[in-house]
């Protein structure tokens, strides 16, 4: 008798704590499932971000044309920034970078500003605005190069039926890189005023209900309400829009090639990177430079937080 209760009371341990085994064998197994869908997604990453860093730090100690390496220690480095063709790349991409910026975002909020007022239509300027921001770089530089043609473009003509002097825009070296910031800030302002229109609609009405009950004026609202509040969204564009700037490519390409033309004034950190290791096979000067790159654009980037005062 007593074996039996001692055999019943065993029996009611182990059968709760076969159940706990159970769950945690689901909870494993389910785990397990979402790894196996997740494994494509972490080969991607490890294939073709990961390795390819890596493989760029490695061959920027080497003299390597694809096929024959030789190790020459920081040799590259130096050789990059010695280099004027690099330092004149660097000048033409902040000079294009930081106009667009300093242009592009007080317009995109003058715009965002003007949209939000409206009452009715506010979607449609919305869309209309925001197309050149998803219309490809690619197809928008080519039709650019039309748009400001000396000679045949639409602007000049423009131009010159007002009765103002017309530009030789991206025939001459002087005028080019304002032919991209042109470009630059057309596609990017769509972007910059919907980030703006809504931190605009963020606003509480009752700031500025509260701001005309004590006798403010419009001015003396926008300049103590809407600019404050709109203080970290210029912050996030002012990064955004300098990371970006850093890294352009695209538009060089279609407009002056690899090497920038006319006469270099347009090429770009990236132009240079593409030109120095799949025009000229030197990539381990590409792989430096790639490197020096990052550090120009994480270093303005920790800068720019420090100035905006922006947590990350």
């Amino acid at each position: 008798m007593a074996k039996d209760k001692a055999e019943m009371k065993a029996d009611s341990i182990l059968i709760p704590n076969q159940g706990v085994m159970t769950i945690d064998k689901k909870k494993k197994k389910a785990a397990l499932t979402w790894y196996v869908f997740l494994l494509p997604s972490f080969i991607g990453i490890l294939l073709f971000m990961v390795y390819p860093i890596v493989e760029s730090f490695r061959l920027s100690f080497y003299q390597s044309n694809g096929t024959i390496e030789n190790f020459i220690g920081f040799s590259n480095f130096q050789l990059v920034l010695t280099s004027k063709t690099f330092w004149n790349s660097v000048w033409n991409t902040f000079f294009i970078a930081f106009f667009q910026i300093a242009l592009t975002i007080p317009l995109g909020f003058i715009f965002a500003s003007m949209i939000n007022s409206v009452r009715r239509g506010q979607n449609f300027f919305k869309v209309i605005y925001f197309l050149p921001n998803v219309t490809s770089i690619v197809a928008a530089a080519m039709i650019f190069q039309f748009v400001l043609h000396p000679e045949m473009g639409v602007v000049n003509y423009a131009l010159e039926a007002l009765g103002l002097p017309t530009s030789t825009w991206f025939s001459d070296p002087s005028t080019s890189k304002w032919g991209v910031t042109l470009l630059a800030m057309w596609h990017w302002i769509g972007f910059v005023i919907i980030i703006c229109l809504a931190n605009l609609q963020a606003i509480s009405p009752e700031m500025y209900e509260a701001a005309r009950i004590d006798g403010a004026s419009k001015v003396q609202q926008w300049l103590f309400i809407t600019i404050p509040n709109m203080s970290g969204t210029f912050a996030f564009l002012l990064i955004t829009g300098w990371i970006g700037g850093l890294q352009r490519f695209n538009e060089i390409y279609v407009l002056g090639g690899p090497n920038g033309s006319p006469a270099r004034s347009i090429q770009t950190m990236g132009a240079f990177i593409y030109e120095r290791g799949f025009t000229g096979f030197e990539f381990g000067i590409a792989s430096a430079a790639t490197y020096i790159m990052f550090i120009i654009i994480l270093i303005f980037t920790f800068i720019n937080l420090k100035v905006s005062k922006m947590n990350i």
